[in-house]
């Protein structure tokens, strides 16, 4: 399957724990449930015109949910947390505070 590297990266996560890694210089995306750490890595490099250390990848598995009397579950998703090397940063995420 082909896809394009805005495909492949959905969005950034972030959250409490994703704005600790950012110190460490890793990054927290939701990718694309069928791409793979090779394509999530030349994504990432293309969009953001880094060079990517390690890609660790997360499948997060739906979770049940009540509302009244009706039950049903959220959806199951894919992250991945990107390591980049010293010097290297991802301005998106700059200035983003919880």
């Amino acid at each position: 399957m082909n896809l394009v590297p805005h495909d492949i990266i959905i969005r950034p996560i972030i959250t409490e724990k994703s704005s600790s890694l950012v110190e460490l210089n890793k990054y927290t995306f939701e990718v694309h449930r069928s791409a793979n750490k090779i394509q999530i890595r030349q994504a990432v490099e293309q969009i953001f015109k880094v060079k990517v250390l390690s890609v660790n990848t997360i499948n997060v598995p739906s979770k049940p949910k009540r509302m009244g009397a009706f039950t049903g579950k959220t959806r199951s998703w894919k992250k991945a947390v990107v390591a980049l090397p010293q010097g290297q940063r991802i301005e998106f995420f700059e200035g983003v505070s919880i």
